[in-house]
């Protein structure tokens, strides 16, 4: 047959789930961070689905140390009975076959999201394994998938009188790109949902940070819209709350008023966040100026003549929109902007059937959003003006660049770079090492404005601010900005790696995000990454630019100089990063009330599983072991006990309040299973005392923390290490070496994941409101490397 041939043979027949697998982009938009991402939003979908029909009040999803994940809820479980068509368990029809589920039913759900019945299925077929715990019909239910096909049948494991759903799973690496779940991101959807159902707790914990966090809202969104100003000096006593039904779409809007310039309007559809906006934010911006121009009108609430925009009402406005629909259409398919005209439709009438009540009622609040508008009028008719004069200059003075810049010689923003330095002797080195073929440098003297705390006509009066402007060619503001003006496509903000560097470089952000946003969104702005150490040992030299980079270093100087008795070299690494990874997990124990000495007894035996503590005789054996090796000693009280729902035993230790056991849950768990594969990895150490020959010289250690302590030590002899503060540190040889070579330079480039966490972090870091900032830094505290002091 030959390569163009087209029949019968050619139509390729997927049964089951191998077209999701073969095809993953198709039912979950990518097999990036997003789509990774995806699986455990359509697993949780379902639990907020159960929830939203009545039936669930607890939610819980853990990220396990080996990036599976287990969500459960206590819902009414998925049927476990024979399925009267497909003649297999109901739970194994939803799990293995596509648009199996009840919200096609109409009725079983109001309105959802997710994949509609498409979900669960898709997270089976591209999961290594999945898991499935069902407590229903006054029993417990378990089955095991891999790579979407069931590997056990399901069984009855034990007996309860709850019902509920545990889902846990690992996605397979032969699909994704990675599988690191990203914390920020997926907290931030969780308070989300705990804001867009009230009522519904949700508990998120992360056993790879060990952080365990509570989402509960009983305020709803209203409670959100506190949450999203908590950073900010807010105008009103209260939230304006409004909400209503139109013809089967349900509207929920609640907003305040903050000191800010920027506005802020989050919308939801079925829970989904609709980051682009769509019909029902076009509908209340609409409605919303439109019958607030009414009322001031017809209350004679402006003494002058001003015509105010949407943009002059809405400066400082944060909202928060959610409506519910049946089959919303959206456009495109990451469901980012809502297409539904009913929407639009629902979201005026309602703010028009209640918004003039509201105001009627409560008139103060229409005077101090009227004041905080006619603020936002005036400033916009003095940067007009401003522009105005601007105009009116000779051309000659309009084309002039700034005189700090030092342009290149490249006119095509394609290939042109500019680079925005801190500071006049870094800016100095970067003008000498430069390529000033295609390599711009603009030096800039101190710190930016700080553009949260000014309004844009003071903004505009800001020399650095100026000189930015002018360089890039784009202008700034609404109708002034054109990113086809752009003179670089490449714009890096090269800063000292220090708390002032930091600084300067949030302040820049800042500014790109508030005011040239689409310059980021258009992948033109990046961050350069200046090496943090200088190495040196011997005539050797090396820069090395983050942690993990100097970790490897001081691994491989450790081998260079080190023997371990009767193991091969090539071991050596793997048996280095197993015995870190093996003291950090094991830390993490101490902290639960276990012993060194009970971990590392545990992790040594390979006969304990999960199914070896349904054996009476080897839990009796085992706690014999641990009792004449003086394990038990520490703790006050120790037994053990049978647990009636799992058939399992267990052993309980207590000492005071605390209370630790060793039962199925933590055997099986994913922390304790990296424990044991990190173990495995050090077992050729073999039994203490270890010996180490050390430079010839042979050197013995009673415990893993000592031997690590001492390894470390080696990996630092003889070397000098000098780390970098600031760029002016730096020759123009150096710099070019480092920094700003295109063949050798690292770039971090500035994305915009997040709008909502980026707009909160920047009021956070920025704003004027104390407190939070203060909890953002007690907090965040302890994670701070290389602090600067």
């Amino acid at each position: 047959m030959s390569k163009n041939s087209y029949n019968e043979e050619s139509i390729k027949v997927l049964e089951g789930l191998e077209a999701v697998r073969q095809r993953p982009g198709m039912y979950i938009g990518s097999v990036d961070h997003r789509g990774l991402h995806h699986l455990i939003y359509e697993v949780v979908d379902n639990s907020i689905d159960e929830a939203s029909a009545g039936f669930c009040k607890n939610i819980s999803i853990t990220i396990h140390i080996d990036n599976s994940v287990t969500i459960e809820d206590d819902g009414r479980g998925i049927p476990v009975g024979i399925h009267p068509t497909m003649k297999k368990p109901t739970v194994e029809v939803v799990m293995t076959t596509l648009h199996a589920g009840g919200k096609f039913e109409k009725g079983a759900y109001y309105a959802s999201g997710g994949l509609h019945g498409v979900g669960i299925s898709v997270v089976n077929a591209l999961s290594e394994f999945l898991e499935v715990t069902v407590k229903r019909d006054g029993g417990v239910f378990f089955q095991r998938y891999e790579k979407g096909k069931p590997v056990t049948k399901l069984e009855k494991i034990g007996k309860s009188n709850k019902t509920g759903t545990k889902i846990r799973f690992r996605p397979d690496i032969d699909i994704f790109e990675d599988l690191d779940f990203s914390h920020d991101v997926l907290q931030k959807r969780f308070r989300e949902l705990a804001y867009l159902n009230p009522g519904v707790k949700i508990t998120f914990n992360d056993e790879r940070i060990d952080k365990k966090q509570e989402f509960f809202a009983e305020g709803g969104i209203v409670s959100y819209v506190k949450y999203l100003n908590k950073t900010k000096n807010t105008l009103l006593k209260e939230p304006v709350f409004i909400k209503g039904i139109h013809e089967d779409v349900s509207v929920e809007i609640a907003f305040t008023y903050n000191d800010g310039y920027n506005e802020q309007i989050l919308s939801f559809v079925n829970n989904i966040h609709t980051h682009e906006g769509g019909t029902h934010e076009a509908g209340f911006k609409n409605a919303y100026t439109r019958i607030f121009n009414n009322f001031i009108a017809k209350n004679n609430l402006l003494k002058q003549k001003v015509s105010l925009t949407g943009d002059d009402i809405r400066e400082g406005l944060s909202a928060v929109i959610s409506v519910r629909l049946h089959d919303p259409i959206f456009e495109g398919q990451t469901k980012g902007k809502l297409g539904s005209t009913t929407a639009k439709t629902a979201v005026e009438n309602v703010m028009n059937s209640t918004l003039p009540d509201f105001f009627e009622k409560n008139i103060n609040y229409v005077k101090i959003i009227l004041d905080k508008a006619l603020q936002a009028y005036r400033a916009r008719e003095a940067a007009r003006k401003a522009k105005e004069l601007t105009r009116r200059k000779n051309a000659l003075e309009i084309s002039t660049l700034p005189g700090k810049l030092a342009d290149c010689q490249e006119k095509d923003p394609d290939k042109a770079e500019l680079f925005i330095v801190e500071g006049d002797s870094a800016g100095g080195s970067a003008k000498q090492c430069r390529d000033r073929r295609f390599q711009a440098i603009l030096p800039l003297k101190g710190k930016i404005i700080n553009v949260e705390k000014a309004r844009f006509d003071k903004i505009l009066s800001n020399d650095e601010i100026k000189a930015m402007i002018t360089a890039l060619g784009t202008g700034i503001g609404h109708k002034n900005f054109d990113i086809n003006k752009i003179r670089y496509k490449k714009i890096i903000i090269m800063t000292d790696a220090d708390v002032d560097g930091a600084h300067i470089t949030t302040l820049l952000l800042t500014f790109f995000y508030r005011y040239l946003r689409e310059i980021i969104e258009r992948g033109y702005l990046y961050i350069a990454r200046p090496p943090l150490y200088k190495v040196k040992k011997g005539k050797t030299e090396k820069y090395i630019h983050d942690e993990k980079e100097m970790e490897d270093f001081i691994f491989k100087n450790i081998i260079d100089n080190i023997e371990f008795p009767n193991i091969s070299k090539t071991s050596y690494k793997t048996i280095l990063k197993g015995l870190k990874n093996y003291i950090q997990i094991r830390t993490k124990y101490l902290k639960k009330g276990f012993t060194r000495e009970l971990i590392n007894a545990l992790a040594e035996i390979d006969s304990l599983t999960k199914d070896s503590l349904s054996d009476k005789t080897f839990v009796e054996t085992l706690y014999d072991e641990l009792n004449e090796k003086g394990i038990l000693k520490p703790y006050n009280k120790s037994y053990i006990s049978f647990n009636e729902e799992f058939e399992k035993y267990n052993i309980i230790f207590e000492k005071g309040s605390e209370k630790v056991i060793i039962n199925s849950e933590l055997i099986d768990s994913p922390e304790f299973r990296e424990l044991k594969r990190n173990f495995l990895k050090i077992k050729p150490l073999g039994k203490r005392p270890f010996e180490i020959t050390i430079d010839g010289e042979k050197s013995v250690f009673d415990t893993y923390d000592e031997m690590m302590e001492s390894l470390e030590e080696i990996g630092l002899k003889g070397v000098y290490v000098q780390r970098y503060k600031g760029l002016g540190e730096m020759n123009p040889q150096q710099l070019w070496e480092t920094t700003v070579d295109p063949e050798r330079r690292v770039l971090y480039k500035v994305k915009i994941e997040d709008a909502e966490a980026a707009d909160e972090l920047f009021s956070l870091l920025m704003g004027d409101v104390v407190g939070p900032r203060r909890e953002f830094i007690e907090e965040n505290a302890l994670n701070v490397k290389n602090l600067d002091i």
